[in-house]
């Protein structure tokens, strides 16, 4: 039964907020009305009263360690907890083992996500070969799989080849994500070089006031780039808890909150790092948040007064305009990638019940606001909380 009518549903993306009913189709929103007539018995119908209708989420940044580490997170178990968390696209970086920089590695990832045909996967080539930070990929012909390329994991400090990489970019219509440590220089290192040179940039996973003032002075100038912020980093502050990039003070967290109020920050990224309780013993950096990740966000708006708009902007909009995705809006016409929240509801993160492999979150046992309770993909209910929903 590929045919789904939500009624009586608040409709909230990055531009509308309206109650109405809605009709999923043959895998589009084939209709969005009032009172919509059923024309044959073979559907679904979801009483939509109570709860929010919403693009599902784009993850610009995640981590899913298959192949080669998937004791911490393989394909499958990183798609199931996307889709638990309310996410149907994902962009895995390339630190994998071995690394996503060549096209056996890039056809053995698509390849098995298409057969497990959970979440579309937009895969992340690396910039250097085994991302030492040495020598370019070559990477025209690896433009046939992905326009999405990064070291992220490491910073690439070899300033002729992030020249040289956001020249090409703008040949080959290609994005730059770059990973920045440390943070400030390396970020307005990058951002002069765009000024001079051009290309397709986008930051990822800014921590700092410092550079969020960095980024403000260049967009401010007209530049055009994006940049993303975890939702750790808005959530939590000072803890000694080790992250990549780490958390900072109180008054950094409190300034990417603003960002977010001013439009200078344009994406939530999970950056999902998912690791065993012995990596992170040994002093592995990360957090497994991509199944809640919309509950912290949620809960960091509604305690600073940002719209639900403004989330589904963040992290559906922009992502999917970055990406060149037909969805990231509801709309007739478009793909029927939708989550079902309640916005509302009192949730506590609980580790244990993760999908993901991974279970090293800070923040397990603590409050959170709003649940997903249906995930649809392509049309399809791909995810549905347990219950009577």
């Amino acid at each position: 039964m590929n045919n789904i009518l939500f009624r009586n549903v608040r409709i909230v993306d990055a531009n509308k907020d309206f109650k109405t009913d809605l009709l999923v189709s043959n895998g589009v929103i084939s209709k969005i009305d009032e009172n919509i007539e059923i024309e044959h018995e073979s559907i679904n119908i979801v009483d939509g009263n109570g709860y929010v209708l919403m693009p599902s989420f784009i993850d610009l940044h995640t981590h899913l360690r298959d192949p080669g580490l998937t004791h911490k997170e393989d394909l499958e178990t990183g798609q199931k907890a996307a889709l638990r968390g309310g996410f149907t696209v994902l962009c895995p970086m390339a630190n994998t083992k071995p690394v996503c920089d060549n096209k056996e590695v890039m056809e053995y990832v698509l390849n098995k996500a298409k057969d497990l045909d959970l979440c579309d996967i937009k895969q992340v080539c690396a910039i250097t070969k085994n991302l030492d930070g040495q020598e370019m990929i070559d990477i025209e012909p690896m433009r046939k799989y992905t326009d999405l390329f990064s070291d992220d994991g490491y910073t690439l400090f070899n300033e002729e080849i992030m020249e040289n990489i956001l020249r090409l970019s703008s040949e080959l219509d290609f994005k730059v994500l770059t990973h920045c440590q440390p943070e400030y220089e390396i970020v307005q290192r990058d951002l002069k070089m765009l000024k001079e040179v051009g290309g397709n940039l986008h930051i990822c996973h800014i921590s700092l006031e410092d550079t969020l003032n960095e980024i403000k002075k260049y967009k401010d100038e007209g530049h055009k780039f994006t940049c993303e912020v975890g939702p750790h980093h808005i959530y939590g502050y000072g803890l000694d808890y080790k992250v990549n990039p780490s958390f900072a003070k109180e008054e950094d967290m409190k300034a990417l909150i603003q960002g977010i109020k001013d439009g200078y920050i344009d994406m939530i990224g999970t950056d999902h790092a998912p690791h065993t309780e012995d990596d992170k013993k040994a002093g592995s950096p990360g957090i497994s948040n991509i199944e809640v990740a919309f509950s912290m966000v949620n809960k960091v708006f509604k305690e600073n007064n940002i719209s639900l708009n403004k989330l589904s902007e963040m992290m559906s909009a922009n992502p999917a305009k970055l990406l060149g995705l037909s969805q990231g809006l509801i709309e007739e016409g478009l793909r029927a990638d939708l989550v079902l929240i309640d916005e509302n509801e009192i949730d506590v993160i609980d580790t244990r019940k993760f999908v993901s492999k991974g279970k090293n979150n800070p923040f397990n046992n603590q409050k959170v606001i709003g649940k997903v309770i249906m995930t649809i993909r392509d049309g399809k209910i791909a995810y549905k909380v347990e219950g009577d929903m």
